[in-house]
């Protein structure tokens, strides 16, 4: 038996409860892991909200799409991205579901070496983040020599978008809260507050527009500078907007109705986000932690979306 974090009804963290669940051994190809820490995301609150579905037949939901932990025990033939996973083996694990557990029995595909530099709830908070920064700026084509415009730049996604598109060559223009503009600036980005007269705020650091925006938060806001300041429409992408983008000629990237998943580029992206971990290069922020039992706390700082930098729960 191991715990695990469910979503008893659709709703706000409320329905969030704690039960005991059935764990067997690892299966061929599988791998068990003990979770020191599980990443928690918005897309979490949107599975159980209703936001993507209220079909009754799912619930009780499991919840969690990203962990780290240690291998506790191996199927036949257990291969992951990195090569075979053996006992002891320090992880990162993405894709998953359920991961607010004790314990996870998880394809070994699903798994990737830990960065040794990372502590577990940084670890825990990788990847989702990661891989989205990843698919965004390739869906962007962001490379050397461009400008472009990271909204919600303070957020999970947003400080991993800014570091990789730094590392490609590109000028970041961020916008964020007034209070997290030295943590971007110590990144490589230019800050500037969010709000009325953001569009020009954004000009007179960019008098000729922007190359690539992307949008990480959903507001008009966003969309509406992005539209405004960015050369070529197909520049330019959300992962919340959804409802927008078909009407406004944007890449809608991610889980959102009508969004392109990028499942390719970002299990692709995994062990490139371990390297660039490895080697120094990218940092991960860690906003909070709270207990696995208090899930639902942890899930109204989420709503709440004035953490700068990820989430975790630590079983």
């Amino acid at each position: 038996m191991t715990r695990a974090v469910v979503a008893t009804a659709f709703g706000g963290p409320e329905v969030l409860s704690v039960v005991d669940v059935e764990v067997g051994p690892p299966g061929p190809g599988e791998v068990a892991v003990d979770v020191r820490a599980a990443g928690v995301n918005p897309i979490d609150h949107k599975v159980y909200s209703g936001f993507m579905g209220s079909d009754p037949a799912s619930l009780p939901m499991r919840l969690g799409f990203e962990a780290a932990g240690v291998v506790t025990a191996v199927g036949p033939d257990a291969v992951g991205p990195a090569g075979p996973v053996g006992v002891g083996d320090e992880v990162v694990v993405f894709r998953t579901t359920g991961a607010y557990a004790d314990r996870l029995v998880v394809p070994a595909a699903s798994v990737v070496p830990k960065p040794a530099a990372l502590d577990w709830p940084a670890a825990a908070g990788l990847m989702l983040t990661g891989a989205t920064a990843v698919h965004t700026l390739t869906a962007t084509a962001v490379g050397a020599g461009d400008t472009v415009l990271v909204h919600g730049a303070a957020g999970g996604v947003g400080l991993v978008a800014v570091q990789l598109a730094v590392l490609r060559g590109a000028r970041v223009v961020a916008t964020a809260s007034p209070g997290r503009h030295d943590a971007l600036r110590a990144l490589g980005a230019e800050p500037v507050a969010y709000g009325a007269g953001l569009e020009e705020r954004v000009r007179a650091l960019a008098p000729d527009g922007v190359d690539a925006s992307l949008d990480l938060v959903g507001t008009d806001e966003a969309v509406d500078v992005s539209l405004a300041l960015t050369k070529d429409r197909g520049r330019i992408a959300t992962i919340a907007a959804f409802g927008r983008a078909g009407s406004a000629g944007i890449k809608a990237l991610g889980g959102g109705p009508g969004a392109d998943p990028g499942t390719a580029v970002r299990d692709a992206a995994r062990l490139e986000l371990v390297d660039l971990v490895n080697a120094g290069r990218l940092v991960v922020t860690v906003a909070a932690t709270y207990p696995l039992a208090e899930a639902a706390a942890a899930h109204a700082a989420l709503r709440e979306g004035h953490a700068a930098g990820k989430i975790a729960l630590v079983p």
